[in-house]
């Protein structure tokens, strides 16, 4: 009978502990998908805090829209105000980065799923917002 070297039972679980975490998560596409070619507009759908309980939008916040421009630029615009910057997206950490203008903030988010007409993103304090390409 062959005896198993302790080395290869850790690799081993090492291996399928990989595969398992890789599968099973949504999706996260590449950059072009939050911008399209030229912009693409997004909008709030669904909201979910820390907890996991959906919080309601108010119609103001049904009312933003944030577009992303494939140049690198955002603008965020909700009643009377607008809001730009520059964002940018590290697929490999699945982090959306959104740097404002004219101010000292810069907001990171981690990104749970990115298809062509969903973006789902977690901030700081665990809140999910689920966005949706506006139509």
């Amino acid at each position: 009978m062959k005896s198993i070297k302790p080395t290869n039972i850790l690799y081993t679980l090492l291996l399928s502990f990989f595969l398992l975490s890789c599968g099973g998560g949504e999706e996260v596409g590449s950059e072009n998908l939050i911008s399209g070619p030229d912009n693409k507009t997004w909008v709030a759908d669904e909201e979910i805090n820390a907890a996991g309980d959906e919080q309601d939008l108010t119609k103001d916040e049904q009312a933003q829209t944030m577009q992303f421009y494939a140049d690198g630029r955002f603008a965020m615009s909700g009643g009377s105000t607008l809001q730009t910057g520059t964002w940018s997206f590290d697929q490999a950490a699945k982090r959306l980065s959104l740097q404002f203008e004219n101010q000292d903030v810069t907001q990171n988010f981690e990104v749970l799923k990115l298809s062509d007409d969903e973006l789902n993103l977690r901030g700081s304090d665990g809140t999910v917002l689920e966005l949706d390409v506006k139509k």
